[in-house]
């Protein structure tokens, strides 16, 4: 079953070469893919509901590319569903005048010179990536065990795809400029349209959203949420991490919420009354209802510092993930956070409650507070439509 779903890939995608050109573009058609068709979510879903919201965007026609939405039920209003990796998937890539996305497209995507590629990205980077990562030589990438030269190539492949690439600061800029090599011309510091959500909650949101997700009210809510371990390029794992350990100690005001980075498979969670896993909920709800946040390499805690709450960092790998991947910060000096090898150092950092200037932190990684990203990033597509 594996050979024949892999000689059909490769059937469609030569047909796709083929006739993508002889296909024309739909001026007011644009397709949104979110992480590789996961889901509906991140910037590709901030933006479509803005636009979809907006009586001057109604003229357009918005595609999102779902990985099993029909299994997933999936619905989205004022779009069009289609199946990731399907007949429609390369049609609609080939149909479609905008592609907004926030993740790197695979080499068999082709262009044509009349479409414009929005890249939104999907966070402020901490974990070093593309032409910044440095590895041993012979260091292998992905299941197809791609050179490093190779692996670099197919950031360099999606980059010259790019009209522009958006930015939430001047250090995310410097960033992408390294490790993308893309020209600063192309990149624009809008700020981020997911995180206008951020900037637009109200207190009562709290109590509606505990409630659809059966948080109890009376308890405190820590927010559990980790990136992957090793290399994403060559396996990927989760910390260990014992919450129940975490909890014993806090004592029973505490009721703990995972939320794993999307590349990671849910981790087994303990039939725990005080431990949820929420792993399937939008990041932002998370953020709204937690009152503290446990995280450590993951680009998470940058949106996360909007709210100005208190952040831990659960790092028992430290000396080992700055000496192989590495980060773009010196992540010791400035992580607004106790940072904690075990969970005993964690729990006694939570009940310590030292204060840190989180609100300085979020200063130096967001240009803008303001909740008006997306309509800068809507002005940009406006923009590069009439250049």
């Amino acid at each position: 079953m594996r050979l024949i779903k892999n000689l059909l890939g490769k059937l469609i995608r030569l047909l796709y070469r083929l006739v993508y050109r002889l296909i024309p573009c739909q001026n007011d058609t644009v397709l949104f893919i979110s992480f590789h068709g996961r889901g509906y979510s991140d910037n590709p879903m901030a933006l479509h509901k803005y636009m979809s919201t907006h009586l001057k965007y109604q003229k357009y026609r918005c595609i999102f590319a779902i990985k099993n939405h029909k299994e997933k039920n999936i619905e989205i209003e004022n779009a069009k569903i289609i199946e990731y990796f399907s007949i429609p998937y390369f049609y609609y890539l080939a149909r479609s005048k905008y592609w907004i996305v926030n993740c790197k497209l695979p080499k068999y995507v082709l262009k044509k010179p009349n479409q414009i590629y929005l890249q939104t990205w999907h966070g402020t980077p901490l974990k070093k990536l593309a032409h910044d990562i440095e590895v041993p030589e012979g260091t292998t990438f992905y299941r197809s065990e791609m050179t490093v030269e190779q692996m670099r190539s197919t950031y360099d492949n999606d980059v010259s795809k790019y009209n522009y690439m958006i930015s939430p600061s001047a250090f995310t800029t410097e960033v992408f400029q390294s490790a993308f090599k893309i020209d600063r011309a192309r990149l624009i510091e809008t700020g981020y349209p997911r995180n206008d959500i951020l900037s637009n909650y109200k207190e009562h949101d709290l109590d509606v959203i505990k409630s659809k997700l059966k948080i109890p009210k009376d308890k405190k809510v820590i927010l559990y949420a980790p990136t992957f371990r090793g290399n994403i390029y060559q396996g990927m794992k989760s910390v260990d991490f014992d919450a129940k350990k975490l909890l014993d100690q806090l004592g029973d005001q505490y009721v703990l919420v995972y939320k794993l980075h999307p590349l990671l498979l849910d981790k087994p969670i303990t039939d725990d009354q005080r431990i949820i896993n929420l792993n399937h909920e939008d990041t932002h709800d998370l953020f709204t209802i937690s009152d503290m946040l446990i995280s450590d390499f993951s680009s998470i805690i940058f949106d996360y510092s909007f709210f100005n709450k208190p952040m831990y960092f659960f790092v028992p790998d430290l000396d080992e993930y700055l000496s192989t991947l590495g980060c773009f910060v010196d992540y010791q000096k400035i992580m607004p956070g106790a940072i904690c090898l075990n969970e005993n150092q964690l729990a006694d950092a939570i009940i310590a409650n030292k204060q840190y200037d989180i609100e300085a932190f979020s200063k130096i990684f967001f240009k803008y507070h303001d909740g008006k990203n997306i309509e800068r990033v809507v002005e940009l597509i406006k923009k590069v439509r009439h250049e």
